[in-house]
């Protein structure tokens, strides 16, 4: 099962305080951005955010499982109502996740 745009939406609107965040869909799932950087999808409408250090100290109870098959675990954040616990968490996992890689120019 898809997730629902509107699903993304809510939690991209959620977390908006955190930095520029944006999102892609990939695979019939999406992908969330903040400031460039890669740190959460979308799957089955579903919020899972990459494991961090930080993010095991704002919330160390938070269940960890996989998003799809074959994905290493990331936390499911099944909370997504409160608005700061949300954008306090995605960046602080932001600030520790490294910057994106330089895309690769296409030789002609």
């Amino acid at each position: 099962m898809a997730s629902k745009p509107e699903f993304v939406q809510y939690i991209a609107d959620q977390i908006q305080e955190a930095g520029q965040i944006t999102y892609r869909k990939m695979f019939g799932e999406y992908g969330l951005y903040c400031d460039g950087k890669i740190f959460a999808v979308i799957c089955n409408d579903q919020f899972y955010i990459k494991i961090t250090e930080a993010g095991q100290k704002i919330c160390p109870d938070l269940q960890k499982a996989p998003p799809y098959e074959g994905a290493k675990n990331y936390f499911l954040v099944e909370n997504v109502e409160d608005r700061e616990l949300l954008t306090e968490l995605a960046r602080a996992t932001c600030a520790e996740l490294p910057p994106p890689k330089p895309k690769k120019r296409k030789e002609k």
